[in-house]
């Protein structure tokens, strides 16, 4: 598995763009990335998993979900090794977008760790921040669920209670501060107020010039990582 340094950045498109658009956008942040010494996280449809994959150079392609099973029976489900033999690197879990049974997330998360995946776990609550940190995935999503694609971002309070939750339970887990990310500022100021990355969806994706955008929240991780805010 590689080693994700913090502060880290993540683009997550969900089902906003896809084909061409998700390649050339997944292409940039990566480029811009590197120039910056910000590690980049992309998340994909499955469809365009290899396609991404096999266009970046040095930036993280995660899988938007995954099933736990094995290889057999299991018509329509995702199967772990079919994202990893399509160049998947890491998985997102339990995003309120698909929420997960408890029995489902376990599955899941174990059988990214036997893949030697990164898991990137999901959770609304300082409590199921808790809880969820107890499968000790290599990052978590904490995010309040209502603020998703608002444009307002958690506020200083939310971000020190579920980083404080998950690090009390699982130290070496980074924890990335999601929902309502929609400038640079806001990635900013969500590391600076404690967690170790950042990432965006429809800040990036609704924006008139997304480059710009994506530009922009790096060098916000980059300027957070001089100030040794991580």
């Amino acid at each position: 598995m590689r080693e994700v340094k913090r502060p880290f950045f993540m683009f997550n498109p969900k089902s906003y763009c896809y084909g061409d658009q998700l390649v050339d956008l997944a292409v940039y942040a990566d480029k811009v990335g590197q120039e910056l010494g910000i590690d980049v996280l992309v998340t994909c449809p499955y469809a365009d998993i290899s396609r991404v994959a096999a266009a970046v150079d040095k930036a993280i392609v995660c899988a938007q979900g995954m099933d736990g099973i094995t290889p057999g029976r299991g018509m329509g489900a995702v199967l772990p090794e079919s994202l990893k033999a399509a160049g998947c690197e890491g998985v997102v879990l339990n995003h309120a977008e698909r929420p997960m049974t408890t029995n489902g997330l376990v599955k899941a998360r174990y059988r990214a760790k036997e893949l030697d995946m990164l898991t990137i776990i999901c959770a609304d609550t300082a409590e199921e921040s808790r809880m969820i940190a107890t499968l000790e995935p290599e990052c978590m999503i904490c995010e309040p669920t209502a603020l998703i694609g608002t444009g307002t971002t958690a506020d200083a309070s939310y971000i020190e209670a579920t980083v404080s939750a998950v690090k009390a339970v699982s130290p070496k887990t980074s924890v990335l501060i999601g929902s309502g990310i929609s400038t640079g500022e806001d990635v900013y100021k969500a590391i600076k107020a404690g967690g170790d990355a950042s990432g965006a969806t429809s800040g990036i994706t609704a924006a008139p010039d997304p480059k710009k955008v994506i530009r922009d929240m790096i060098e916000a991780c980059a300027r957070a990582k001089a100030e040794g805010c991580v």
